[in-house]
């Protein structure tokens, strides 16, 4: 797909557009924590949660609002903690948080 503009993208719409990508990416692979969890399976937890930490350091806090940041300064503990349901549910939260505000830059 390509995708065309009649006016050249502005730098506010590329900074956008390079934030939208790796927040729900890593909306995404919290959610897939969070079932993996749930459903016991350590290894898919294990791989994911790589994959959220490496999304994080895609992210610049500089870029982002302020509560953005804050949230992406907690994912780091939550993730660490000790599979359980509690955080299965935390992650999940996380989750649709960094959802939204990928759907809000959108």
């Amino acid at each position: 797909m390509i995708i065309t503009k009649k006016d050249p993208y502005t730098l506010e719409e590329i900074e956008k557009k390079n934030t939208y990508i790796p927040l729900s990416s890593l909306a995404m692979d919290l959610d897939r924590v969070s079932k993996g969890v749930y459903r016991k399976s350590y290894k898919m937890v294990e791989r994911f949660t790589q994959e959220a930490l490496m999304r994080k350091k895609e992210i610049d806090p500089e870029r982002v609002k302020p509560y953005v940041a804050r949230l992406l300064d907690k994912i780091e503990k939550v993730l660490e903690s000790d599979n359980s349901e509690q955080k299965a549910e935390d992650i999940l939260m996380y989750s649709i948080l960094f959802q939204n505000v990928a759907l809000k830059l959108r």
